[in-house]
């Protein structure tokens, strides 16, 4: 089989069932119960977790489209960096290693990384244009959807017309149809990024719109968009790490709100006298 760049290593395991000697089915079924530990194992350790031979795995990653085992674990690798849960998730992980102290030292990490990196002037100016547009919309996908809707949601405190996208029912050209150049969209583009995120980023830049980016994904970060924050999401586990982007986030909408003026806190104290006449909270 002719390897294919675009086939996954899961997608080629599943592919090739039909194909393979019992021994080889009995690795394929092993690798598939725990693909990300073909990431950091050899060829004779994942033999031995199978119960196979060497030689069975150098057969096996052929059959699939590998040209050795090695172009095989690195394309694991490459696919887990990218955010693929799965192929991080191995059977090492069960033994709890990954304990609160591990997670709060990555989160840690993450969150200088993520600062050091981050411009505080962008910061401002990015604030400034959201106080100055008659629209913001706050895009995201995938994970980057509950962070657009939780800043949507804070910054709404004080800017009164703030959308969030997709929509449910509605296509992307019945939302871009809206779009405005004097208007800012803020995207939330996190691994593994949805190929609309993409789309959406194009329809503002075709509507000349101010526009910011904020994630992890390097292909959303370069487009040649107004503002950029990069996010670090390492993870020692299965799930990314997104305690980088929150916080950037709260950030964002805490400016936000600082710099709302006499219009944002009449909007607040709005808010306030509905919540108490309503009863809500």
């Amino acid at each position: 089989m002719k390897k294919t760049s675009s086939r996954s290593f899961i997608s080629r395991v599943r592919a090739s069932m039909g194909e393979l000697h019992p021994t080889e089915r009995r690795l394929a079924e092993t690798v598939l119960n725990f693909p990300g530990d073909m990431a950091g194992y050899t060829a004779s350790e994942v033999a031995k977790l199978a119960g196979v031979s060497n030689a069975t795995v150098s057969r096996f990653v052929r059959k699939i489209g590998y040209a050795s085992y090695d172009e095989a674990r690195r394309d694991v690798r490459d696919a887990g960096q990218t955010g693929a849960a799965l192929l991080r998730l191995g059977a090492s992980g069960a033994d709890g290693k990954h304990s609160i102290g591990t997670h709060l030292e990555q989160s840690r990490r993450n969150l200088e990384k993520t600062y050091e990196e981050l411009d505080n002037g962008a910061v401002t100016e990015i604030v400034k244009a959201m106080h100055a547009a008659p629209r913001v919309w706050l895009a995201g996908y995938r994970a980057g959807y509950p962070m657009a809707s939780y800043l949507a949601w804070q910054i709404g405190q004080v800017l009164p017309s703030v959308g969030v996208i997709p929509k449910p029912g509605e296509t992307l050209a019945e939302t871009a149809a809206s779009f405005s150049e004097k208007d800012v969209l803020v995207l939330l583009g996190l691994r593994r990024s949805s190929k609309a995120a993409q789309t959406v980023a194009e329809a503002a830049l075709n509507a000349k719109m101010h526009i910011a980016v904020i994630g992890d994904v390097a292909e959303l970060l370069a487009l040649p968009v107004r503002w950029r924050f990069a996010c670090s999401t390492v993870s020692t586990g299965p799930l990314l790490n997104h305690t980088g982007v929150i916080a950037l986030c709260n950030l964002i909408a805490t400016r936000t709100l600082e710099l709302s003026g006499p219009d944002g806190r009449k909007r607040m104290e709005a808010i306030e006298e509905l919540h108490d006449r309503i009863g809500e909270l």
